[in-house]
């Protein structure tokens, strides 16, 4: 009797969660989309407790888009908490410190994002984006160098290179890389 009491409620709890996965890969392929209410809706009939990092994201990456900054900090946050290593959510919230001028915290997220994510272009240019807005220069440089060694078709790489050796008193490493940054806006257009 107890046996099959213990496979009833396994049964269910496989069930439930096999639902949210469910859930889950359809919300996630809705925002692909861009249908962003079906998405929350989706998401929100999943428990708290059974959300993925993934499933948060995509929460915090809504909020953000209808300019609720908060829930989106707080829905990233959520992520991390499933999750320390994803660095997705650390980018996020990066991200959205970089836009409201609060560069240490952008570059304490950042800095958490490169731990698991090393090799991410946009990681390294974010952060000399935010070494930038703190004046502080040579650091901005060995972010975006490394950034360019990853992806070197990125214009914004080129460019913030460029407004670097300048402030650095390099114009012709600047005009080199204003030209680099011309060169892939023209091949883009």
């Amino acid at each position: 009797m107890k046996r099959l009491l213990l496979l009833i409620v396994l049964f269910c709890c496989m069930d439930c969660c096999l639902a949210n996965i469910e859930l889950s890969q359809q919300a996630t392929a809705f925002y692909s989309d861009n249908n962003f209410q079906k998405t929350m809706d989706l998401l929100l009939q999943i428990d708290e407790k059974e959300r993925t990092a993934q499933d948060w994201l995509l929460l915090g990456n809504l909020f953000d888009e209808k300019g609720e900054k908060a829930n989106a900090i707080f829905m990233y946050q959520k992520a991390i908490n499933v999750d320390e290593k994803y660095y997705k959510a650390y980018y996020n919230l990066g991200n959205i410190y970089l836009n409201e001028d609060r560069s240490n915290m952008a570059i304490d997220n950042y800095k958490k994002a490169l731990k698991f994510k090393k090799d991410s272009p946009y990681i390294h240019y974010n952060l000399a984006c935010a070494y930038i807005k703190m004046a502080e220069i040579k650091k901005a440089k060995t972010e975006l160098i490394k950034a360019l060694t990853l992806k070197n078709d990125i214009p914004e790489i080129h460019y913030n290179l460029a407004y670097v050796y300048k402030c650095l008193n390099k114009p012709k490493l600047a005009e080199t890389y204003l030209n680099n940054y011309n060169k892939l806006v023209g091949e883009n257009n």
